[in-house]
């Protein structure tokens, strides 16, 4: 696994200042330190992309707030044949969000109504964070499917331009699972920009694009019901213990579940908030279920030798630590905050019930690559997938980390990568690239992310 630098010629040559008046009466930012910070994620999780990006900033932020702002912020970007780089809360990790060639960062933060509610769906802005989605959804028995560990934060276009999936996979599978998005609006960057509106499986062609082949300005997504929500935290003496609670809990289907985290000592040690309910040396599993199970929670974590250490039921579910933020991506946080040299990769296990791949793992590297592991629904059946943390050294050592994975069968999905296809995918999405070829010709959009337009056009 290569870890290419960004090669694009930064934007030279143009007075912002002109271009901010063209765009007017649409909010426009010039100030550097604000540019600055607008043009960045959580890219420094990794040790590769903390090199490559730090330098890497826009030259103009626009804040639109209808879709007619974001038509005519793409004529302008056309016109001028400047680069676009789409925003939304900037929690991603593997630089999605950073211009490689300047230009204009355009943040649909403003753009955050909920348009309508049915039973089972709903209509939603990109700009939309989730939590805000649910607090309108709930009491209407309903609630988003899915959500990162940043669901606080996070706007739904993000989480659908940039992520994959999170709390509530386990029950629901990934965003690219057909039916997890219903559909989309999404802008183009042709001569004369224009509204598209994709349905069905045309929805792929723009979701977990990085914002690389169309402007998402509304989505139709799917809702789950709203279930009193408990959570709780049970420990176990060692780690394939756990792992193995994990698995039959995954595989308990009379169990309504939402999130399943399964994590290796020492990462509770990072969990300062839960540290009470977390003894030293113990692996823990962190638990999202619905209250009405409680009593088959408990009978399954004392069939699998665990002890339960922290229950919250569902009226308190929204007071203190939210145990959603302490796992997937949130865990690297939290061991980051405590030792800047961790880092980590992102696996996906075959589906195995006796495990045999994660333990080889977690026995074969030690303490150099810790477990964490985040069970989710994958073609119906219940497999971890891994977010384990990596003791960075060099870029090479992780290389072989990651080779390593590979060869014995592990899908690795690298975040230290700011190229599409590199990271998830593995090979070019012709669909996404014929997409792109047709709604974004000049390449203006996000550009030297996608691996498939840098070959096509010999850059790479």
């Amino acid at each position: 696994m290569n870890f290419p630098p960004p090669s694009l010629t930064r934007t030279t040559d143009v007075d912002w200042g002109a271009i901010a008046q063209l765009l007017n009466p649409i909010e426009t930012i010039l100030a550097p330190d604000q540019v600055a910070k607008l043009s960045k994620d959580y890219y420094y999780f990794s040790p590769i992309l903390a090199e490559q990006l730090a330098d890497k900033v826009g030259d103009l932020v626009v804040r639109p707030k209808t879709e007619a702002d974001v038509l005519k912020v793409a004529q302008v970007c056309v016109s001028a044949k400047l680069p676009l780089t789409v925003r939304g809360a900037g929690t991603g990790n593997y630089g999605q969000a950073i211009p490689l060639a300047g230009g204009i960062i355009l943040d649909l933060s403003a753009m955050d109504a909920v348009k309508w509610v049915k039973p089972g769906r709903a209509c939603v802005e990109p700009g939309a964070k989730l939590a805000a989605i649910d607090r309108i959804t709930r009491p209407q028995g309903w609630e988003i499917r899915m959500a990162p560990s940043t669901y606080r934060t996070a706007t739904i276009g993000g989480f659908v331009g940039g992520g994959s999936g999170g709390v509530g996979s386990v029950m629901y599978g990934q965003l690219a699972d057909r039916g997890n998005i219903q559909a989309v609006r999404v802008v183009t960057m042709e001569d004369s920009p224009r509204v598209m509106e994709l349905r069905g499986d045309a929805v792929q062609q723009v979701n977990h694009a990085y914002g690389t082949n169309g402007i998402i300005t509304e989505l139709e997504i799917p809702l789950g019901p709203a279930y009193p929500w408990m959570e709780a935290i049970t420990v176990f003496d060692d780690f394939m213990s756990a792992a193995r609670f994990g698995q039959a809990l995954g595989d308990a289907d009379g169990i309504i579940k939402k999130l399943i985290s399964i994590h290796a000592w020492p990462i509770p040690s990072y969990f300062g908030a839960l540290k009470e309910s977390l003894p030293e040396g113990k692996s823990a599993a962190l638990l999202i279920v619905s209250e009405a199970d409680l009593t088959a929670l408990n009978e399954l974590v004392a069939d699998c030798g665990g002890k339960v250490t922290y229950q919250k039921d569902s009226q308190a579910s929204g007071k203190g630590a939210a145990i959603g933020e302490f796992t997937w991506n949130h865990t690297t946080l939290h061991a980051r905050n405590a030792d800047e040299r961790w880092t980590y990769l992102q696996t996906v296990f075959p589906y195995d019930p006796e495990l045999k791949l994660v333990q080889h793992m977690y026995e074969h590297f030690g303490d150099e690559v810790v477990m964490h592991l985040e069970y989710i629904r994958v073609q119906g059946n219940i497999l971890p997938a891994a977010l384990q943390l990596v003791r960075y050294s060099t870029a090479e050592r992780l290389n072989e980390i990651i080779r390593y994975h590979e060869e014995k069968g592990a899908f690795i999905a690298n975040p230290h990568t700011f190229l599409l296809e590199d990271g998830g995918r593995k090979t070019v999405d012709e669909a996404q690239l014929k997409f792109k070829q047709k709604v974004d010709p000049y390449g203006l959009l996000n550009p030297g992310k996608m691996r498939g337009w840098l070959e096509r056009d010999g850059k790479d």
